[in-house]
């Protein structure tokens, strides 16, 4: 599967290292009859990356840039290269590669090749294949061609088959921009400037012709400073309307999307649709000047110029995330690409997108417009049935009397992600009979055998066939989560990936989390799309026919650390920390279960029997022959060191300093205050230290926690979900919250185990919402119930970790911002400590969990500066540090304390005259 709707089964896969290799292969591929495909990032939406021969994935090895030259402008790339890459390489020397996706973080410049990728970008830098100035291309079998612009028609027999249908060549093709579907043979046209241009004819083929094996690409001069004029106006339609007056203005950008893909519409200004027109210039007051100059000249409803950087990055990620959220509709129902990138003349948008609009309601269909205003291209994703035979007719006629529209309208089926299967049927709507047939030859000059990516642009299978859903189950699947947000349906959470793979993304920067284990290996199977899609294949049983007991499922999964982050960073909100644990729960079922599981899974279990023997156990943990003998019988991996367990838990040093007391959490004076497991047995100081704060800050009194409460998260963690549910039942049992008390958990995965999983597991017990609905982090309860507290200032720096649950489940504005008042400057590191729970314990999982490490938390730690503190508010997190780096980070509560502390030492010491 690509991001597309179509799915199609391939021999094998093969991720060649070099040139020499792709041609091997063809050559092999062509004797034995294999049909080929070449594959980059597998984000095309029109089903042109699946094959069902040999699947070639450039993205592993062949991601070198060859030579960039800043003089010449321009850079020599091979096809796997990522466009950040590239355009990370050109920008200290005032470069970039213009056409920019919005999956630039992860497609390659060898996909984008082959779909004549555009961009937001496009209205100033053009099309991929404006871009575009050699090419090396191998051919079904093995040779290798060298396409340049001007020099030459590419193989034998081009020049006669375009002098021999001249007219058709020059008549057939509508002028607009975006004009990407079919073949773009007026390019090799003699009086195309500069003489007949292999290179632009072969951009856009889709795989169909050859395989890139290097490319020179052109770079252009990117603007030093930008601002971002963003316009509001009546409707979509109206903004489609006013974005060709815009262009005179010479933007970087016309983008628009309407109010039905925006959640919130924060940092908008009014309206029900908007254009965001980037503008550039030398200086930001040069930027911000040109974007002024867009608002002045604009008819709109209202406007804004955002010049700093972090509030325009904010408003791309809502543009760029569309293609992912545009997948659900606002009741939650589900979306899908298939009439997703048509392109009309920049003039005729406005009255082409009322047209759409009136189709969709004839065929009582919803969709979300947004897309390239400026250059016609518009992207949407319709509520189209893909599962009913119904559904699928209705698909299918409204996909035909869409193209007849956009014909109509003078307009290009593909406006930017290529024909592939969605599209490439209607072809002969869109060029006519004569110019389609023309294709076939031109196809057969180049593959005469026709193995490069059948069925796709010539020769096409039917737009509704191969569809990814036909071979999923018609029954929802007997599973134990609820799934809220899928109805109660695993097979609907798993098709919840749409495959625009944001999770195959190698951008380490910035807070996001998704994905580390694919960060660290590589493997597409490791990423969370992988995963998404080797559940799918697990449902429809057909590639994987062992269902719940796949080794296959079981292997990717492994390394999956549970991190949470792709329930918030996957536009779609895919979650496979839950099927994970899901399927390891059925996986295991009546089986007998890794060792890490009985030990690290019940992790409570053994540190509440432990607890009266913590001083002995310590000092045998010290023996080495010993330690070694237990981390092997508890599956522990043998590089690790076994934590120390606290000679006094937590709950037995509070109940200890509070006496025989009878306050209840009935009394308002009380703060509840979550005993987790961690905090209990292996850092009660964390425990300690928050009591202080607390009670400082509140003027309440923390209660002791009931004994034998937990969250479960090991339990989960390990798919242990009978037990969990027990362990939770037990809880709800045992905490009786009064209706609206928050409860303060410290530890952010218990945190969000609560928030999340519990819920999730008992859906028919009221009370698992309630306590959900209660639970708050150290700081959000300082934020939320001491509001005119002040807190002490250390003011010193601060590196250290997010924790990964606490960015996916319950943010760190609180956080940040209790930081920022104590005047504790500096970020800490986004992505995953390595450690997450259970995970980085567990034998054979060492190397990634230090890969994940060293991607981000310990080279912020190793560039601190001295007297830096340094920040973990999860176990996990502070115990990967201790171990890998030898460091003691610390709670946010510790410092709150021990600022008190020192305030309160000072305040004793000057004493009551102020003086020391």
């Amino acid at each position: 599967m690509d991001a597309s709707n179509y799915r199609r089964v391939p021999l094998g896969v093969l991720a060649p290292r070099d040139a020499d290799d792709i041609a091997a292969a063809l050559a092999v591929c062509r004797e034995h009859g294999v049909p080929v495909v070449a594959r980059g990032g597998g984000t095309s939406i029109a089903g042109q990356a699946t094959g069902t021969g040999l699947v070639l994935d450039l993205t592993r090895h062949l991601r070198a840039i060859l030579a960039l030259d800043p003089a010449a402008r321009t850079a020599v790339v091979q096809p796997g290269v990522i466009l950040d890459d590239l355009r990370a390489a050109a920008a200290p020397h005032g470069l970039t590669f213009g056409p920019d996706p919005s999956t630039h973080s992860r497609c390659t410049l060898g996909g984008m090749i082959g779909n004549n990728s555009c961009g937001a970008h496009s209205v100033a830098w053009g099309t991929t294949a404006d871009n575009v100035r050699k090419l090396s291309v191998v051919r079904y079998g093995g040779e290798t061609l060298h396409l340049e612009q001007g020099g030459g028609e590419g193989p034998e027999g081009t020049g006669a088959l375009v002098a021999a249908h001249l007219a058709l060549l020059r008549t057939g093709y509508p002028a607009l921009p975006r004009r990407i579907s079919g073949y773009a043979l007026d390019a090799l046209l003699p009086e195309h400037p500069g003489g007949p241009d292999p290179v632009r004819a072969f951009c856009g083929s889709e795989g169909t012709l050859g395989v890139v094996t290097e490319a020179t690409v052109r770079l252009v001069e990117a603007p030093r400073a930008r601002a971002l004029a963003v316009l509001g106006y009546a409707d979509e339609s109206a903004a489609a309307d006013a974005a060709p007056g815009l262009l005179p203005y010479r933007p970087l950008t016309v983008e628009g999307m309407a109010a039905d893909l925006v959640t919130g519409s924060a940092g908008l200004p009014r309206g029900a649709a908007w254009l965001f027109v980037e503008t550039g210039g030398d200086t930001p007051a040069e930027a911000r000047a040109h974007a002024e100059r867009v608002l002045r000249g604009a008819d709109a409803v209202d406007g804004t110029v955002v010049t700093d950087p972090a509030g325009q990055r904010a408003l791309w990620r809502i543009r760029e995330d569309a293609a992912g959220t545009a997948t659900r509709m606002p009741d939650g129902s589900e979306a899908w690409p298939g009439w997703e990138d048509c392109a009309v003349p920049p003039a005729r948008l406005g009255a082409y997108l009322r047209d759409f609009r009136a189709l969709l309601a004839e065929h009582g269909l919803r969709g979300t417009p947004y897309g390239h205003f400026g250059d016609g291209c518009v992207h949407v994703r319709i509520d189209f049935d893909l599962i009913g035979a119904d559904g699928v007719a209705r698909f299918r006629r409204f996909s035909e009397e869409t193209a007849e529209l956009v014909v109509a309208h003078g307009g290009s089926l593909s406006g930017e992600h290529g024909d592939g299967q969605a599209r490439a049927e209607l072809l002969p709507r869109m060029y006519g009979d004569g110019l389609v047939a023309l294709f076939g030859r031109y196809k057969d000059l180049w593959d005469p055998d026709g193995g490069l990516n059948p069925g796709m642009l010539v020769r096409p299978d039917r737009l509704d066939e191969n569809l990814r859903f036909a071979v999923l189950p018609k029954r929802p699947v007997d599973v134990e989560f609820g799934y809220p947000q899928d109805g109660g349906d695993f097979t609907g959470a798993v098709r919840r990936c749409v495959g625009v793979a944001k999770c195959r993304t190698t951008e380490t920067s910035g807070a996001g989390v998704m994905c580390p284990s694919f960060r660290a290996t590589g493997e597409e199977a490791h990423s969370t799309r992988g995963r998404a899609r080797l559940l799918h294949e697990m449902l429809a049983g057909e590639v994987i026919t062992d269902g719940w007991r796949s080794e296959e499922v079981r292997d990717a999964l492994d390394l999956c650390l549970s991190c949470k982050g792709c329930r918030s960073d996957c536009p779609v909100g895919v979650d496979m920390a839950t099927y994970k644990a899901e399927f390891l729960h059925h996986h295991y079922r009546g089986r007998l279960r890794p060792a890490a599981h009985y030990a690290m899974g019940r992790l409570p279990r053994w540190l509440r029997l432990a607890a009266p023997f913590a001083r002995p156990l310590n000092a045998l943990a010290r023996l080495r022959p010993l330690a070694a003998l237990a981390k092997r019988l508890a599956g522990i991996a043998p590089e690790r060191t076994i934590p120390v367990l606290a000679t006094e838990t937590y709950s037995r040093w509070l109940l200890r300093r509070q006496g025989k007391g009878t306050r209840t959490l009935a009394s308002d004076r009380v703060v509840a205050l979550w005993a987790d497991t961690f905090t209990e047995h292996l850092s009660p100081q964390v425990g300690r230290a928050a009591v202080r704060v607390l009670e400082e800050a509140t003027g309440r009194t923390v209660l002791p926690h009931p004994r034998g409460a937990c969250c479960g998260l090991t339990y989960v963690s390990t798919g242990q979900l009978d037990a969990a549910r027990r362990v939770m039942r037990t809880t709800l049992d045992l905490l009786h919250l009064p209706p609206g008390r928050p409860l303060v958990v410290l530890e952010p995965s218990c945190a969000a185990t609560l928030r999340t999983d519990l819920p999730e597991l008992l859906p028919d017990d009221p009370r698992a919402a309630e306590l959900a609905a209660s639970v708050r982090t150290f700081a959000q309860y300082l934020e939320e119930y001491a509001p005119d507290w002040t807190p002490p200032r250390p003011d010193r720096p601060v590196v250290g970790q997010t924790h990964c649950h606490q960015h996916a489940v319950l943010g760190d504005g609180a956080e940040r911002r209790l930081r920022e008042r104590m005047g504790l400057t500096g970020e800490l590191s986004g992505g995953c400590c390595g450690l997450a729970g259970n995970f980085g314990f567990e034998k054979g999982h060492w190397e990634v969990s230090v890969a994940c490490a060293e991607e981000r938390l310990l080279p912020a730690v190793r560039e601190a500066e001295p007297g830096t503190e340094l920040l973990a508010d999860g176990f996990s997190c502070r115990t990967q540090l201790d171990q890998l780096a030898g460091r003691r980070a610390r709670h946010l509560a510790e410092v709150v304390a021990e600022a008190i502390e020192e305030v309160d030492a000072t305040t004793v010491a000057e004493g009551p005259g102020g003086d020391a």
